[in-house]
């Protein structure tokens, strides 16, 4: 019976656009540990019990705040099923994103001459991922999603439905128009029947942690911040795009607000906070900000 709402209630949230990859492994693993534990219906102590077996208090909270909801579309039907009250608490402190300098981003495609040919392409595919990213602030799923139908004429990318569910398109500077039209003379040359862009030794798409655990492996090649306790991420290439572009942000109000919301668009962000958030994870960039702003306020007499 609770896997049958289970899946009833997936259905209808992905028809709404939600991926729910994680909820979904999560509200089927609860509803068979429920429905073994003899429950019909969402019960309060069975949640709590299932959530207890998390590994982290992140992972507790997030088993049960996924059940929660459940419970309260289940709940509008059928007052028998009880919503739990989330008794774990997750750290909700994002982690400081590390700052690229452009001399590193230089030195992390440049490792990629390095690295071993395990295939043929490995090199000029990794050495155009990493600078594509980095010019553009995509999301490595993003790139890795990449077809080559997706590569539209005057240098612009379309981004299909992605994080959260939704699609846009990505001018890019010439320079990244150059690099990427240089590769893919190259990637047509190849006779496969997998469209990506960028192709793994198997010719299909590369998996995500094959890319973490290569780039990874350029990072240490390059050189870049060796005895840092958190090593720097492929990610933090795209929180260096953003922080890059804010630092070139105007200081006139109606001009900040039009950076910032095309900003939001250009990385796909579908609530404006997240592109602030980039102001608070930057010490620099806050202090710079904050000095453009008491300047403003100053020149207006506000």
């Amino acid at each position: 019976m609770l896997i049958a709402h289970v899946e009833r209630y997936l259905a209808l949230r992905q028809t709404l656009g939600y991926k729910l990859r994680n909820p979904s492994t999560n509200l089927r693993a609860f509803a068979h540990f429920a429905t073994a534990c003899g429950d019909t219906h969402v019960r309060t102590s069975t949640a709590v019990t299932w959530a207890t077996q998390g590994s982290s208090p992140y992972t507790r909270c997030i088993r049960l705040r996924d059940v929660a909801l459940l419970a309260r579309f289940l709940r509008a039907e059928d007052p028998a099923h009880e919503i739990p009250a989330n008794t774990f608490h997750a750290p909700t402190r994002r982690p400081l994103p590390y700052i690229y300098t452009p001399e590193e981003i230089a030195q992390l495609t440049g490792s990629a001459r390095r690295l071993l040919p395990f295939y043929p392409m490995r090199k000029l595919v990794y050495a155009t991922m990493i600078g594509l990213i980095a010019a553009t602030g995509l999301r490595v799923s993003e790139a890795l999603d990449l077809q080559l139908d997706d590569v539209l004429p005057d240098g612009v990318l379309r981004i299909r439905r992605t994080k959260f569910g939704k699609s846009r398109m990505v001018p890019l500077h010439p320079t990244a128009v150059n690099a990427l039209d240089l590769y893919l003379k190259e990637r047509r040359r190849l006779v496969v029947t997998d469209k990506h862009v960028f192709l793994s030794a198997g010719n299909r798409r590369i998996s995500s942690s094959t890319v973490n655990d290569t780039f990874d492996r350029m990072r240490r090649l390059a050189g870049i911040a060796p005895d840092r306790t958190r090593p720097p991420r492929i990610h933090d290439l795209r929180h260096t795009f953003a922080t890059r572009a804010l630092q070139q942000c105007p200081t006139q109000r109606e001009t900040v607000a039009r950076h910032f919301v095309a900003l939001a668009t250009y990385l796909g962000h579908t609530d404006i906070a997240h592109t602030y958030w980039y102001l608070e994870a930057t010490p620099e960039l806050m202090t710079g900000i904050s000095a453009a702003a008491e300047s403003l306020i100053a020149t207006e007499g506000l």
